[in-house]
């Protein structure tokens, strides 16, 4: 949807304001497109982070389309020319592999046997996670600019500014790595591996470095062709200038290597891209997801538990903020995610392209289908205790006579979610309490209440009800009464809003909960 220019120059969702710094840009007034970067390292498949990177990314795209009316393209750009460090855990054949360490990821064989190498099964798995998801990008190999002569200008140039940019690099090494540090990594025509060896010589008028190789003969070697690749700092920044990126984004923990590659686009004689360092993500505890830790969520466990949409709803909140990222956040994701989606319908043009959800959806929205919350469904399940989702449609078809699977597609998918989610985190966890002499007066007073509705009482009333037992018995607040039940008929600290739930599970079914929680 196309809405007046003058929304756009007010927006303030914070894709506009990185928008802003875009358009700015000289390179982009004069090539008349704005190009966008992300990395991604294929030692390994793609994860939350690759697909937050790509998200916020694209959300800057289209932004600065709408705001410009210029175009955006967005290169997805592997890094597979990188010599493989170590065997990744997560692999079948690895002692085949572990003899490949060293090597070029594009001269790695597969251990999956369906691609021409490592680094080409990880591309392939990279480019069907980002179409998966409907991302507009074109994909970029590290291999393909180096073999093919495509980085050869920039090569000669990093050799012509080799001091230069030495004293840059030297001055943020250790002494032990700066002794033999070099802005590039040549390739063994005798074995094929990347090395991480001194450069005896730099031949600028030739083109060439000279270096011992691993057998210990002194070799010389062009610097372009892919005979060599840049060290990855150097890399990054030869990378800007030689593509012309106006725009990348990356983690905190590298904003020390941003600056350094920004020094040296300078030296290259290249402006670096806009972009922000955005936040990590931290575990339960607060501190620092790590993939060896295993103390993160992977997409696998995300995409189980939650649509696409409430990650992509997770990315594009506070992206400058670290949060938490672990399983209990999925639900508010989720619901968060539905409840943009349904105050977009009523608000004007200019609160809608601040709302998460026309980013997310480029502009394009659906419709909100149900006013049934995840959490609602989560406790639905909760009391039937259930793995059948005929069972809770059953009840959801009793609450909106035309709702079905078939034109509900969205919900019927949250429906499975949620019960992928009770049976994984709460089924065996619940614990109900007992209820003291004020809490058991007041589920007592509630059950007295609901005894009187015929069992078609609007959403509202019952809700009224619920709110006006809460305030005849001595509780701080309602927000009290409302933890108790939670608490006694769920067996959790948060719920759903009560009128809801109890229209949707019904008045009788409901009574007889209050009557187990009064037994206990």
């Amino acid at each position: 949807m196309r809405f007046d220019e003058k929304i756009y120059e007010n927006a303030k969702s914070w894709p506009f304001e990185e928008a802003r710094k875009l358009a700015a840009r000289e390179s982009v007034k004069r090539k008349g497109f704005a190009l966008l970067e992300t990395g991604y390292g294929p030692s390994g498949l793609p994860h939350i982070g690759t697909f937050g990177e790509v998200a916020r990314t694209s959300y800057v795209k289209h932004a600065f389309e709408c705001l410009t009316g210029l175009k955006g393209k967005i290169y997805a750009f592997s890094d597979d020319r990188d010599g493989l460090r170590k065997v990744p855990d997560n692999i079948p054949n690895k002692p085949l592999i572990a003899q490949y360490l060293g090597y070029p990821l594009t001269e790695v064989p597969d251990p999956f046997n369906c691609h021409v190498s490592f680094g080409h099964h990880n591309n392939n798995k990279l480019q069907e996670f980002l179409d998966s998801f409907g991302f507009a990008y074109e994909f970029q190999s590290s291999t393909d600019w180096y073999k093919n002569g495509r980085f050869n200008d920039i090569l000669l140039k990093v050799l012509k500014h080799h001091e230069e940019i030495l004293d840059v690099m030297l001055a943020s090494l250790r002494e032990e790595r700066a002794a033999t540090y070099s802005p590039f990594l040549p390739i063994s025509p005798k074995t094929g591996k990347v090395l991480q060896v001194a450069i005896e010589k730099y031949n600028v008028d030739a083109g060439t470095v000279l270096f011992r190789d691993e057998d210990g003969t002194m070799t010389e070697v062009p610097v372009t062709n892919g005979n060599c690749k840049m060290q990855w700092k150097v890399d990054w920044a030869a990378r800007w200038v030689a593509i012309g990126v106006d725009y990348e984004m990356a983690g905190k923990d590298l904003i020390d290597s941003v600056k350094l590659s920004s020094k040296i686009c300078k030296i290259l004689g290249g402006t670096p891209p806009e972009g922000f360092n955005y936040e990590l993500f931290l575990d339960e505890e607060g501190k620092k997801i790590s993939k060896s830790k295993g103390n993160g969520i992977s997409m696998d466990d995300w995409l189980r538990y939650a649509p696409p949409e409430s990650l992509a709803n997770y990315m594009f909140a506070s992206p400058k903020s670290a949060k938490k990222l672990y399983f209990d956040v999925i639900p508010r994701q989720v619901d968060d995610y539905a409840s943009h989606l349904k105050n977009y319908e009523t608000q004007e043009d200019k609160k809608r392209i601040d709302n998460p959800v026309w980013h997310i959806h480029a502009g394009n929205p659906p419709k909100s289908e149900s006013d049934l919350s995840f959490s609602l469904l989560l406790n639905m399940v909760s009391v039937c205790n259930t793995d059948d989702s005929s069972v809770l449609w059953g009840f959801i078809r009793k609450y909106k006579n035309d709702a079905s699977p078939e034109n509900m597609p969205f919900l019927d998918k949250l429906v499975t979610y949620a019960i992928n989610y009770y049976q994984d985190f709460i089924k065996n966890k619940k614990t109900y309490s007992v209820p003291d002499k004020v809490e058991m007066a007041a589920l007592a007073d509630l059950w007295s209440e609901l005894d009187k509705f015929k069992g078609d009482e609007d959403v509202s009333i019952i809700q009224n009800a619920v709110f006006e037992v809460g305030k005849r018995h001595d509780f701080a607040d309602l927000k009290s009464w409302f933890k108790v039940l939670y608490r006694h008929l769920f067996a959790q600290d948060e719920g759903p809003r009560m009128g809801t739930f109890i229209a949707l599970y019904g008045v009788a079914n409901t009574k007889k909960l209050i009557e187990e929680a009064l037994n206990r």
